[in-house]
């Protein structure tokens, strides 16, 4: 019965080996930087890092990716529907018209409040 797992102790065993010599050989090859270096900063894709790296985001950026999340769901629906487009018949072009209307609605409402506009 044990003889089952012997399987997945090896992968783990494995697993575990290979990860072990990853680490040991970046620790050994890697580059050697002294403290409070250049090596230290964060890194802003290759531009010299400017002004504290705790200042506040403005809260567009949050609204405008909650935005994007809830809005792109839609794609979620519409991929399984536009597969099985012959099979629904009427009542499936209905029910997406209604789900498109009701998205229409709430790009309508965004778009009145503001919450588009980066002025």
């Amino acid at each position: 019965m044990l003889t089952e797992y012997l399987p997945i102790v090896f992968l783990l065993f494995v697993g575990l080996v290979v990860g072990g010599v990853i680490i040991v050989l970046s620790w050994r090859m890697g580059p050697r930087t002294r403290a409070l270096s250049i090596g230290d900063s964060p890194y802003e894709c290759g531009l010299v890092p400017t002004g504290d790296a705790r200042s506040r985001v403005d809260v567009k950026f949050y609204i405008l990716a909650m935005l994007f999340i809830l809005f792109d769901v839609e794609i979620v629906f519409l991929f399984p529907w536009a597969i099985m487009f012959d099979a629904l018949g009427t009542l499936g072009i209905l029910v997406m018209f209604e789900f498109l209307v009701i998205l229409l609605v709430g790009y309508a409402y965004v778009w009145r409040k503001g919450a588009l506009e980066w002025d």
